[in-house]
């Protein structure tokens, strides 16, 4: 009996160590929270034209050498613009002015999307970079080029110095500007001045007569920059009173006798011929350069240019034909400040 009970106390003992298997495996499982990032869209400068207006184009082609447009003029910026959550949540994007720079200032045109953009290496064209990294392919899930074309409209809702740049913004309301930021003058107003009288006064027939010398001034708005490029022209000169006048052959003292020394700085232009007009695109330069070189071209012309402020001293000489006879009082010598 005592060796029955030994048995059974040692099966107990040997089941209970024995681990207790409920199923073949076992798991457990943790929530998983990933918010992406509401990227705020990315704006790079590509390239950008500034254009002259099309209804009264220079009679040069020069270059603009300073921040100020008028109306009709327009600036073009090609704009690459990038939003890491795809390039579809980009809403608008858009041309701003205003007095700061930024983000925020009163939209003036909206941009159009290029269908066939050419840009290859965004980094070497547009120089798009993101902190560190350098963004050398174009990759149109997430990027768009835009052409955008801001046309200065009239003094009435343009006048002024304004911040100018780009701005794109997405469906979530978040916005990027293009980094450069324009500075313009917008419309300023141009004028000329004149100083002195131009009198010949007792002048004897088959003599040259000097006139006294004229100052011919740039007088543009304060602050605008406005350099203009000078130009002169004149009609022929009429006796107003019924005096029998003739000079030499009849009643008309030609502009032919009229010539001009010209002084802006250091250069000097002497006996110069004046142009028949009574209108811009008639006229010739002051000091034209293509008499002075063999290269006519507009940048070589900076000397005919008068800066806000400067002035340029003219003095004319009258060879008055023999014989002649009347006082020539109907008729003008005309100034012209076209701004480049």
């Amino acid at each position: 009996m005592k060796k029955l009970l030994s048995l059974m106390t040692m099966a107990l003992l040997i089941v209970s160590v024995m681990p207790a298997v409920l199923a073949v495996n076992t798991g457990i499982d943790i929530g998983v929270d990933i918010i992406t990032e509401d990227f705020e869209p990315e704006v790079w400068l590509c390239d950008r034209n500034v254009a002259d207006d099309l209804v009264e184009p220079q009679l040069y082609d020069a270059p603009r050498f300073n921040n100020y447009a008028f109306e009709g003029e327009s600036i073009t910026w090609d704009v690459l613009v990038m939003d890491k959550n795809g390039k579809e949540k980009i809403m608008d994007v858009f041309a701003t002015i205003g007095s700061t720079q930024g983000a925020g200032n009163d939209i003036e045109v909206n941009c159009v999307r290029q269908t066939s953009p050419e840009i290859s290496n965004p980094y070497q064209q547009c120089e798009a970079k993101i902190l560190e990294e350098k963004l050398t392919s174009f990759d149109d899930k997430i990027m768009a080029v835009y052409t955008c074309t801001l046309t200065v409209e009239t003094s009435d809702s343009m006048e002024g110095e304004y911040w100018v740049t780009v701005e794109a913004e997405d469906m979530d309301g978040l916005s990027g500007t293009m980094a450069q930021n324009e500075y313009w003058f917008l419309n300023p107003t141009i004028a000329l001045s004149i100083d002195g009288d131009l009198v010949f006064d007792e002048v004897r027939p088959g003599a040259r007569a000097y006139s006294e010398t004229l100052l011919i001034g740039n007088d543009a708005e304060d602050g605008s920059g406005v350099l203009l490029d000078m130009y002169i022209s004149g009609t022929d000169f009429y006796d107003s009173s019924s005096s029998g006048a003739m000079c030499p052959t009849t009643n008309q003292l030609a502009l032919d006798a009229f010539t001009y020394d010209a002084v802006n700085g250091q250069t000097f232009a002497d006996d110069m011929k004046i142009r028949h007009g009574d209108r811009l695109d008639q006229a010739g330069r002051i000091m034209d350069y293509a008499l002075f070189n063999d290269n006519p071209s507009a940048i070589g012309n900076v000397f005919n240019f008068l800066a806000p402020g400067a002035e340029m001293a003219i003095t004319f000489q009258l060879d008055l034909p023999e014989p002649c006879n009347g006082d020539f009082d109907t008729g003008s010598i005309y100034f012209w400040g076209e701004a480049i």
